[in-house]
């Protein structure tokens, strides 16, 4: 399991109240249903609608898994439109090229942390990642 689903959602949680009310919102991961829930559980996540594509091809039909079976972070947004469901958008920068310092910053804009930091003098830095879990609150 990548760990970008286990701090990815950390912003989202607060969001989602608000984003459901215009859309469907999920978030998928490829992990036993069980262990999602129990990850949730841990961080306190409440407002997220968990799904598992653990048994299921939606992660290598929605370039979310590589050929090896390795997971990518990917964001898709689907349409529903009178003929039907539609894939509508999925985060390409995934991949390009990465700037020096900088990788996955296609689902930049839905994580509130990352644009944070771009309002500060320095910035995102190059050797900083969010942890699974920190000592104690802030």
């Amino acid at each position: 399991m990548a760990a970008l689903w286990r701090t990815l959602p950390l912003g989202l949680n607060g969001t989602a109240p608000h984003a459901v009310q215009r859309v469907n919102f999920a978030v998928v991961a490829r992990s036993p249903i069980e262990r999602i829930r129990g990850v949730a559980r841990e961080r306190g996540w409440q407002n997220l609608r968990l799904l598992s594509s653990a048994n299921n091809g939606y992660n290598t039909a929605y370039r979310a898994e590589d050929a090896a079976g390795n997971q990518l972070p990917a964001l898709n947004v689907f349409v529903r439109r009178p003929d039907g469901i539609h894939h509508f958008y999925n985060t390409e920068l995934l991949y390009a090229p990465p700037e020096p310092g900088q990788d996955g910053r296609h689902v930049d804009l839905i994580w509130p942390l990352w644009n944070l930091f771009d309002y500060t003098p320095e910035g995102r830095g190059t050797d900083w990642r969010p942890r699974l879990a920190y000592d104690s609150a802030v």
